[in-house]
């Protein structure tokens, strides 16, 4: 069995996409996955780590009153760091990790919340791509590592749908309305 990210890779490749990555509390271990995998120049286009709340906005165009108004760990936030990594780095697909990885709670949000976002090409996503919400267990590493399989898992699942023409909702995805 591939793993997500050699499995992300070949069905991008397949299909001529690209992917952009933005990060805040994976710090670049996303990239760093997809990147481990021989061949993925052809579908990775590149990264952004936006680990200071002020660069998601000036980097990635996350609107700065949700981020004053909720902070950074917001499940919009990431659909928007999805959505404004694909446009700055020209992929078709664009996805997003956010979240708290500990020791301490960051905008009164607890330890193990995290929001995993995609952003990409088909009409599933004009109403702003998908999220999934997480509430995640263990130490530092765990969390942030669990985080990078659960945004691989969600691009994966919706790769793998969209190829057979089935576009499945998650569980734990919600959208919009928060």
């Amino acid at each position: 069995m591939n793993s997500p990210a050699t499995e992300v890779v070949r069905l991008l490749t397949v299909r001529a996409e690209t992917l952009a990555v933005a990060e805040s509390l994976t710090g670049g271990l996303v990239a760093a996955e997809i990147t481990a995998v021989p061949g993925a120049s052809k579908a990775f286009r590149g990264s952004v780590t936006a680990y200071a709340t002020e660069l998601k906005h000036e980097l990635l165009g996350v609107d700065a009153t949700l981020l004053a108004e909720r902070g950074a760990v917001d499940p919009q936030v990431a659909a928007q760091m999805a959505a404004g990594v694909r446009k700055a780095l020209g992929a078709t697909w664009g996805i997003a990790t956010t979240g708290v990885a500990g020791p301490d709670e960051q905008d009164g949000k607890p330890v193990g919340t995290v929001h995993v976002a995609i952003d990409g090409p088909t009409s599933a996503f004009s109403g702003g791509g998908k999220v999934a919400s997480l509430r995640l267990n263990g130490d530092r590493a765990e969390i942030r590592m669990e985080s990078v399989r659960s945004v691989l898992a969600l691009l994966l699942q919706e790769l793998a749908g969209e190829q057979t023409g089935n576009e499945r909702a998650q569980d734990t995805e919600r959208n919009g309305g928060f």
